[in-house]
C-alpha cells in the first residue's frame, strides 16, 4: 500500500501533483459510492477535471485506485478493531465483531468484495496486501476463539474472510434488508462455533 504523498511507484510527488492525487481520490469515493466499483475510470478522470493519463498515471489500474481508496478507510477499521480488542468480553465475541466490522468495510463500494475476492489469487494485485493482512488479523481473532474452545478447530481464517465477501456481496442484493447483514453473520457463526457445553 502507498500514503497518500507517494505514487503508485513509491516516488514522493510534487505538492500539485498531490493535489491531483487526492482530488483524483475524492471523486472516485463519491463517484464509486454512486455507481459502484465497475464504473468508468475515464468518467471518474473527467469528473475530476483532468485527463485520463493522469489518472491512470497515479493509478494504473482499476485495483490501484481501489487500494488507494480502501487505504484511506483503515483509520476507521483500525479504531474498531481497538474497541474490538479492549472491550470484547471474550474470543468469541471479538471475533464475531471482527467479522461485522470486516463486513463493513468489504461494502463500502458495492460490487467491491469481487476484487477483493480476484486479488487473493492474483500474483501482482495492489490489493493483494490488503486482504492477506486482514486475513492475519481474522486467524488472530479465530486463533483465540480456537484456545478458548468457542471456535472449531478446523476453521480457517482465509475461508471466514471469503465468507466475509460473500455477506459483503448479499447484503446489496435485491431481497436483502438492513437485519441482512447481522443475520448472515449469526449463521456463519453457527459454522465456527462449538455448541455449548
Amino acid at each position: 500500500m502507498t500514503s497518500s504523498s507517494s505514487a503508485a511507484g513509491g516516488r514522493v510527488l510534487r505538492a500539485d501533483a498531490r493535489r491531483n492525487r487526492d482530488h483524483i481520490l475524492e471523486v472516485a469515493q463519491r463517484f464509486f459510492t454512486e455507481h459502484g466499483v465497475d464504473g468508468s475510470l475515464d468518467a471518474v478522470a473527467k469528473q475530476a477535471g483532468v485527463g485520463p493519463g493522469t489518472l491512470y498515471r497515479h493509478f494504473p489500474t482499476r485495483e490501484a485506485l481501489l487500494a488507494a481508496l480502501l487505504e484511506a478507510r483503515e483509520e476507521v477499521l483500525g479504531q474498531r478493531l481497538e474497541t474490538i480488542r479492549s472491550e470484547s468480553a471474550d474470543a468469541a465475541e471479538a471475533l464475531r465483531g471482527w467479522l461485522e466490522a470486516l463486513v463493513d468495510w468489504a461494502g463500502a463500494f458495492d460490487g467491491l468484495p469481487e476484487p477483493l475476492r480476484a486479488a487473493m489469487t492474483a500474483e501482482r494485485s495492489p490489493l493483494a496486501l490488503t486482504c492477506e493482512g486482514y486475513i492475519s488479523t481474522t486467524d488472530a481473532f479465530l486463533s483465540a476463539a480456537q484456545r478458548e474452545g468457542s471456535a472449531r478447530g478446523d476453521v480457517r481464517g482465509r475461508d471466514l474472510f471469503l465468507a466475509v465477501l460473500a455477506t459483503s456481496w448479499a447484503r446489496g442484493a435485491a431481497l436483502a434488508d438492513e437485519q441482512s447483514p447481522v443475520a448472515m453473520v449469526d449463521l456463519l457463526a453457527t459454522g465456527w462455533a462449538t455448541p455449548p457445553s
